[in-house]
């Protein structure tokens, strides 16, 4: 029996079967299941929750999103969409990123405001 062999990135706790990733994307690729390919490679969906911000206004979070779109090749995340609801101060970033944790290092990178919440979602049809 063989053990997977893990590598650590650089950040702590984050631990990535990166042998296992490529092996299934390489067979998706030659038996032609782009649909599995893009599953594996695309990581996991997340919407993340930012309350009690306040004085928030749409350019503000326009300008937000905008810094997140800035900084986000760097860790392979795709923030999405976003809503608001500017009474309560609270925000909605839909995202797809290999982590919960690079999600977040994005936002803290791009702008400071980190969600107070990550959940993992599922699209329904």
């Amino acid at each position: 029996m063989h053990a997977t062999k893990t590598t650590t990135n650089s950040l702590p706790g984050l631990r990535t079967a990166m042998p296992l990733i490529f092996i299934v994307a390489a067979a998706a690729t030659i038996i032609g299941c782009s649909e599995v390919e893009s599953e594996v490679l695309a990581g996991h969906q997340y919407m993340d929750i930012h309350r009690g911000i306040d004085g928030l206004t749409a350019e503000a979070i326009a300008g937000a999103h905008a810094k997140d779109v800035e900084v986000q090749k760097q860790y392979d995340v795709n923030y999405k969409k976003y809503w608001y609801d500017k009474d309560s101060g609270t925000v909605f970033c839909l995202v797809d990123a290999p982590s919960k944790e690079l999600a977040a290092r994005v936002h803290k990178e791009a702008h400071g405001l980190v969600a107070d919440e990550i959940i993992e979602v599922s699209e329904g049809h």
